[in-house]
């Protein structure tokens, strides 16, 4: 029995299927690590991005609260019967003015400040009507140096908090956390509160009389992260955790949040990371990444929250639990590895079976080859095979027949061979000649159909004729070229250029054009533009096709604007070029599709389809980007954005990285 084991290890059998068995799963093992990272890698990069737009809506919902607060307070104090109440020290008018909008908005601390430094009217106060010498804070003072409404964030000292209301104080007093005790240096918010409020002065005949305030203190208010939850995450648990979360920072210390401790507590009082407190705060950086909130861990992303005097103060975070991801790929491992084993075993018996009818024959031909060693040269190899094998057979039979034969066979075969390998050399050849001189007979047709062309004795049919295989044979060339540009990727040639100039010089030169088809072509420059490092003959091709597709969509009497505006902000610097006209504009539901190569909605032979693909490729190499924005029968608008020269020293560069997308 262990014999019979052994000869079956070491037969031809057994190695072949052991050796493919072993080949797939050390290439199923590898396809496995690999995948498995790179749909990790796909998917953290996709939530990155989702994280950074949750983000901006997140922003949005907190500045939609600054604004509302602010309008409120504005319709307010423009009304005439609370400039005459003000005016005329109706306090009891004021008062009820002050808890009708103090409730509708939702505010926790509201009041009146007349121009003698005098409030009243506040929200929670217990004598109604009552006057007393105002603590102003710091949207009042704004508001009164500069004569206009202020509406931002701000920090309410302890006098302010008590000032407003002493349950604020309390409010706003969160127990600071010791789970990081290596942020106990960092500020608490203990004596401190974080706002959001407005300020508008009232003047009347011109003179300002006083000024109306309201906010909402954020410390431990779950209105705003509860709402970013509902409205960006839509709720939704994982394992019994919040997948999305949000958290208002004072400082580095959470003062409201969704994010839930062990006890399933708000987890007030707690701070974020050193790193990122470094980053966000300290820097004024953005930050998206993974970060580990209290156990858990989240990629998230963090940005600065800036008071009304530009002052970082705070943090304002979402996140997403990467441990719903984490199971996603660790389910698609285990599947992708329960299919290859499955596969393997499948293999090994398919493959005992297959090899098993694959060596017969050869099994025949070693009991044949026994015998001709014992002198036998017509051994019985049994019926030939239909397969590759039956050639082995016949050439062993020829090969126990005669000798010579045999070499003349091969010498002729490899003569065969040396003539297939003479005809393959020529058919390469051939087929290297076509494609270097395709060009050449469309020159030449191209060239003698204008010459016919210019003969006057033709007939009118026979010109058509001719008119048609020029207009063809330009066609094809022009689709030769459009193939080529769209895969050639040539270096760039950057030159600082006035960017003004150069669209000036490509609007210049279309505008014969748009003269003749009737359409008003313009250029507008906008004044103090950076200089950019650009190539100037792929950009020119740029501007030139995007005109040339605003004139096709154009009828006479239509308008094409070509403008150009700076874009400065804290994440980018540069230039919008913005083409608009007011043609026949494109359908909603193919303007996903119009960088998309060979996609045109132009008629048959009048365009490839390739010319925005291939100038949104010119623009991407340029670190820019190109949105397009269009409605039927309005127009079409195609903003391309570039960034300026960034000066390093002596030296200049392109930003490589910008912090929003479609920057």
């Amino acid at each position: 029995m262990k014999l019979k084991l052994l000869n079956l290890i070491y037969s031809t059998r057994f190695r072949l299927i052991a050796s493919l068995l072993v080949v797939s799963l050390l290439i199923g093992t590898l396809s496995l690590i690999v995948g498995g990272n790179m749909l990790y890698s796909s998917v953290l990069t996709e939530t990155r991005t989702r994280v950074r737009e949750d983000l901006n809506v997140a922003k949005l919902l907190y500045d939609e609260r600054i604004d509302a607060i602010r309008m409120v307070l504005e319709i307010i104090a423009d009304t005439s019967e609370f400039k005459q109440a003000l005016a005329s020290g109706n306090y009891l008018y004021l008062d009820k003015q002050i808890q009708n909008f103090s409730g509708r908005v939702g505010l926790n601390f509201a009041g009146i400040i007349n121009d003698n430094n005098e409030s009243y009217g506040r929200l929670n106060q217990q004598v109604v009507g009552q006057v007393t010498q105002a603590v102003m804070n710091p949207l009042v003072v704004r508001a009164f140096t500069e004569v206009r409404s202020i509406a931002g964030t701000f920090v309410m000292d302890e006098q302010s908090l008590r000032y407003e209301n002493p349950e604020l104080l309390i409010k706003a007093q969160i127990a600071t956390s010791e789970n990081l005790p290596a942020q106990k240096d960092l500020k608490s918010a203990v004596a401190q509160g974080l706002a959001v409020g407005a300020a508008v002065p009232v003047r009347l005949d011109g003179k300002v009389i006083g000024a109306v305030y309201g906010g909402v203190l954020l410390n431990g208010d779950t209105s705003f992260v509860d709402q970013v939850g509902e409205t960006v995450f839509r709720n939704e648990v994982y394992k019994g955790r919040n997948v999305g979360t949000s958290t208002i920072f004072l400082n580095a210390q959470r003062i409201s949040t969704n994010v839930m401790n062990r006890n399933g507590e708000r987890a007030l009082g707690t701070y974020a990371s050193s790193e990122v407190t470094r980053q966000v705060l300290d820097e004024g950086k953005l930050w998206t990444d993974r970060a580990q909130v209290l156990s858990d861990w989240y990629i998230s992303a963090y940005e600065p929250i800036m008071d009304i005097f530009d002052t970082r103060v705070g943090m304002l975070y979402v996140g997403t639990l990467e441990d719903k991801y984490l199971d996603v790929r660790k389910q698609a491992i285990v599947l992708f590895a329960l299919i290859t084993l499955a596969g393997i075993v499948f293999s090994f018996v398919l493959g005992w079976y297959v090899t098993g009818i694959i060596m017969k024959p050869v099994n025949g031909l070693l009991q044949a080859s026994v015998a001709i060693s014992n002198g036998n040269f017509s051994p019985d190899i049994g019926p030939p095979s239909k397969c590759d094998m039956g050639l082995l057979q016949e050439q062993f039979k020829i090969m126990t027949e005669a000798l010579q034969e045999r070499e003349k066979r091969q010498k002729e075969e490899s003569e065969s061979v040396l003539i297939q390998s003479e005809k393959h050399a020529s058919v390469g050849k051939l087929a290297a000649g076509v494609a270097h001189e395709i060009n050449n007979p469309l020159t030449a047709v191209l060239t003698f159909t204008h010459l016919i062309l210019r003969r006057q004795d033709l007939a009118a049919e026979v010109r058509d004729d001719l008119e048609t295989i020029a207009s063809q044979t330009e066609r094809v060339r022009k689709i030769v070229k459009s193939l080529l540009d769209f895969s050639r990727q040539s270096r760039l040639d950057p030159q600082p250029m006035d960017l003004n100039l150069e669209l000036a010089k490509s609007v210049k030169l279309l505008s014969n054009q748009s003269l003749i088809k009737g359409v008003e072509l313009s250029f507008n420059g906008a004044t103090g533009l950076p200089m950019f490092s650009l190539d100037r003959n792929l950009c020119q091709s740029v501007w030139i096709n995007m005109i040339m597709n605003a004139l096709d969509a154009t009828q006479p009497g239509d308008k094409i604007e070509v403008s150009t505006q700076q874009v400065i902000s804290d994440d980018k610097n540069g230039a919008e070029i913005i083409i608009r006209d007011t043609g026949s504009g494109i359908e909603p539901e193919i303007l996903d599709k119009l960088f998309d190569p060979f996609f045109t909605t132009k008629d048959v032979g009048k365009g490839t389809g390739l010319g925005l693909a291939v100038s949104a490729g010119i623009i991407e190499r340029h670190e820019g980007n190109i949105r397009v924005t269009s409605t039927l029968e309005e127009g079409t608008c195609f903003t391309i954005w570039l960034p300026a020269i960034r000066l390093l020293g002596d030296h200049c560069s392109y930003p490589t990285k910008y912090l929003r997308r479609g920057a």
